[in-house]
């Protein structure tokens, strides 16, 4: 199984740092997808009012080798995505309908980030998880949330995981780290100065760098050993402009548990061990 190709659906509704021209062209792609996904390079160019050269240069930076290429992972985007019907509104006013909406977004994010895996990338972080003396989680902000719940995963696994909330402790920790550990830093947009701080005492301990991020050319994914990309899908939904869904980069925790449950021989024994310690916290009635 090859590398998997890129989401353009998935890409352009997930970057926040386009140039005013792009994101017009942008802009009109989202509000008018399956036409969109129809269209040549003049046609697109025109409707967006940006010019042949910029659509050009807007799919080649997206990581695209063509606009025919892009245009073909645009049309299967759309086609994969969007059952008649759907719309990109959320309100009260329309309950039912706005749950249709979230439904086929979450969806989408994670049907497009399963297909972003490279399964190349994926044998090798399972690989190097599986036999590291100790596995450092980083992020920041509300991602944070994302690295303790596979800190624990891991854990239970009977794997040595740690995570820290302040950075200052995170970075000598990652100082203490050894040849054959592994450092997993967990970043949507990949441009995290603390976390490639971070990363940079890890990789001077020895440590293997994983990065799990929506933009694998990003300052964190290129300074990676190994990138596990993952596609948000916000701006799908009217609330594109204010939050990051976390659920693409859950997903992709959720995919290195259950790879490693097979790999390690004791792992269900220890899963065992684990659910009869926090036992008694479940017994109440």
């Amino acid at each position: 199984m090859g590398k998997s190709q890129p989401s353009a659906l998935g890409l352009i509704s997930s970057k926040r740092d386009f140039f005013e021209t792009e994101q017009r062209i942008v802009e009109f792609i989202l509000s008018n997808q399956a036409d969109a996904a129809g269209m040549t390079l003049a046609q697109l160019a025109r409707s967006s009012s940006t010019s042949e050269a910029t659509v050009s240069r807007f799919c080649k930076r997206l990581g695209f080798g063509s606009y025919r290429s892009f245009q073909f992972s645009l049309a299967r985007d759309v086609a994969l995505a969007h059952d008649d019907g759907v719309t990109r509104e959320v309100s009260l006013d329309d309950i039912e309908q706005s749950l249709r909406n979230i439904q086929n977004a979450k969806i989408s994010e994670i049907e497009s980030t399963i297909r972003a895996i490279d399964p190349a990338a994926l044998r090798s972080c399972v690989d190097a998880i599986r036999s590291a003396g100790c596995i450092q989680l980083a992020a920041v902000g509300n991602t944070h949330a994302v690295a303790l719940d596979a800190s624990i995963k891991f854990g239970q696994l009977g794997l040595r995981s740690a995570t820290f909330e302040v950075s200052e402790a995170a970075k000598a920790y990652a100082l203490t780290l050894r040849p054959g550990d592994v450092f997993i830093a967990i970043s949507n947009s990949g441009k995290s100065r603390r976390l490639l701080d971070t990363m940079s005492a890890a990789r001077s301990a020895g440590a293997t760098c994983v990065v799990i991020t929506g933009y694998p050319s990003s300052p964190l994914g290129s300074a990676a050993d190994l990138v596990l990309q993952t596609v948000n899908h916000e701006a799908l939904l009217t609330t594109g402009d204010f939050t990051f869904s976390k659920i693409s980069a859950i997903l992709v925790i959720e995919v290195l548990y259950n790879f490693l449950l097979p790999e390690i021989d004791d792992a269900r024994e220890r899963i065992s061990t684990y659910e009869e310690l926090i036992g008694e916290d479940k017994d109440v009635e």
